[in-house]
């Protein structure tokens, strides 16, 4: 990250001169930057209990696919859970597979290979569905787009009921029901759940009718696992589930998940939201990428230590492989869109043999490094695949919305989305997509953007403050890291560290208050240290051989004026 390209915009502040409503002033200003005022709000988002969650049965067509899931219990269907390769889709296929599994069901789960089968309900796998005995399919964080699929599989005699989270399109698939708290007609008052969320409310409201809270509430490590990877909200009852999630990640009895932990060095009893985002999730996310997300199911679902060391130890070489690949891309992508002029209102980038299991991973790491939207192509002789990550001043889903003629499919969200393109409608859209680029880019002022929470000394952080910020926990989009600045900080000690120096170690001192410091990934800046620096920073435990460490997380710096 370059310093000189980054705005520190500080949070409008309400004082922290003293304690209000028994909370620290520190924790007064960290409510108020996240909306919450209010002292019923306030009480609510501490607490974080039960009492956030919303009834499943607010949901469009919860009814119905209640009615219709009960149905195939009943009659002894073969149903098939129809889940996407990520680590979202992969938990929401674990989560309604081991809950109706539980009611008595007869499942089948199918998750389709990233590039034989590519993204969404297919038919070639309705096909095969249909030839396995399945009357009913359920999809996970997929489906809303599959119309000429659904209406398909009706005439095979197979009926589906979509669970999706993506923005829905104008016309909805004609499914038995279609549950989606996006649809426009949608009543339930959290907007934005992950895949696997929605399928939870599904099997929320499957068990209230049973009587069987122990089901849902025993899939929630599954939950948490994906809420956090997809990187929705975590607030409302996304937070609530993590939080509740994680607990049973600390003392989990799923074998897989314990040999991916240990596997990882992760401290079992003290995982957190960021060891699931920094660490199990990309590894859940790697078997997907580089071969089958089947991998990463059976690890969930598996009984068998054997078998859970096996797999851990396939989704540890996965992972390096995965990181191997995003390296060797982000080389060769960022070459290329460099000659090509990195000012450009979009950056594009093309390649016969780009991976594309890992180009959304290096899209997103190239909007980081020049704060423009990014989209990857893998380039075929028929057919293009798109990978494409956005920043917050434009809406990649609504610019795919406005070309969709040129595609044969696409989906996601407004910051990441991918598409397939033909190879003849290929230069028109780079063109269509440049035109709107440049009318929604040009003449802003782009730079990445560091949201500030409060502006104070080190020496607020010694005794147990720490212990008082935990309690804003678990931390994610919606609810980020206490950020905070600090101003005229002595530089005691300084040095890279890093296979390519690529990352800062520092000793700093503040008045009487001395503080050790890392700055991931700002380890080119070195030369721009001087003695007296401003700092922006989260603070982090160190956990490193048995012992803990608290110390700064770095995320700027600038020579004190």
């Amino acid at each position: 990250m370059n310093i000189s390209h980054t705005h520190w915009n500080i949070l409008p502040q309400v004082g922290l001169s003293a304690d209000t409503g028994g909370y620290h002033p520190l924790i007064k200003q960290l409510l108020h930057n996240r909306g919450i005022t209010e002292s019923a709000q306030v009480e609510l988002f501490m607490s974080n209990d039960v009492r956030v969650e919303a009834d499943p049965w607010l949901m469009p067509d919860m009814d119905r696919a209640v009615n219709r899931v009960y149905q195939a219990l009943m009659a002894g269907d073969t149903i098939a859970v129809y889940g996407d390769f990520d680590a979202d889709g992969v938990t929401a296929t674990a989560v309604l597979v081991q809950g109706l599994t539980a009611l008595g069901g007869k499942l089948i789960p199918y998750i389709p290979h990233r590039t034989y089968e590519g993204y969404g309900l297919r038919v070639s796998a309705i096909e095969k569905l249909r030839e396995q005995g399945v009357r009913l399919i359920i999809t996970v964080d997929t489906g809303i787009s599959a119309y000429a699929e659904v209406e398909r599989a009706h005439k095979m005699g197979i009926d589906v009921v979509v669970t999706d989270h993506h923005v829905p399109p104008e016309k909805i698939p004609p499914a038995s029901a279609v549950v989606n708290p996006k649809r426009t007609d949608s009543h339930y008052p959290y907007y934005d759940l992950a895949g696997v969320g929605v399928a939870y409310k599904l099997l929320q409201a499957l068990v209230s009718g049973r009587g069987r809270p122990e089901i849902a509430e025993g899939v929630l490590d599954l939950v948490a696992l994906g809420t956090v990877t997809d990187m929705v909200t975590l607030t409302g009852e996304n937070r609530f589930w993590v939080k509740r999630g994680l607990e049973i990640l600390n003392n989990s009895t799923r074998l897989g998940l314990q040999r991916l932990i240990d596997n990882s060095r992760l401290q079992s009893g003290k995982l957190d939201a960021q060891g699931i985002s920094w660490v199990l999730g990309p590894r859940i996310n790697a078997a997907g990428r580089m071969d089958h997300a089947t991998t990463s199911y059976q690890l969930l679902m598996t009984e068998d230590t054997k078998e859970a060391d096996m797999l851990a130890t396939m989704l540890e070489s996965r992972n390096a492989d995965r990181l191997k690949q995003t390296g060797e891309l982000m080389e060769r992508a960022d070459k290329d869109i460099v000659a090509s002029g990195i000012e450009q209102p979009i950056l594009l980038s093309a390649g016969e043999d780009y991976p594309a299991g890992v180009m959304g991973l290096v899209a997103g790491r190239l909007t980081d490094r020049y704060y423009r939207p990014v989209i990857l192509f893998r380039q075929g002789k028929d057919t293009c695949r798109g990978s494409g990550r956005s920043i917050r001043e434009f809406d990649l889903m609504d610019a795919l919305d406005q070309c969709q003629d040129l595609l044969s499919n696409y989906g996601g969200h407004t910051m990441a989305a991918g598409f397939n393109v033909s190879a003849r409608n290929l230069p028109e859209f780079k063109q269509r997509m440049m035109d709107m680029a440049a009318k929604k880019l040009t003449g802003l002022d782009l730079r990445p953007r560091i949201n500030i929470d409060a502006e104070v000394s080190l020496a607020m952080f010694g005794g147990d403050m720490y212990s008082k910020l935990q309690q804003l926990a678990p931390f994610g989009t919606g609810n980020p890291l206490p950020c905070f600045v600090s101003r005229g900080v002595n530089v005691l000690d300084r040095r890279q560290m890093g296979g390519q120096n690529e990352h800062l170690r520092l000793k700093l001192r503040q008045d009487n208050t001395t503080w050790d410091a890392v700055g991931f990934g700002l380890g080119t800046n070195f030369s721009e240290l001087t003695a007296r620096i401003d700092i922006v920073y989260n603070l982090e435990m160190d956990y490193w051989n048995g012992e803990e460490t608290l110390r700064l997380n770095l995320q700027d710096f600038a020579p004190s004026r």
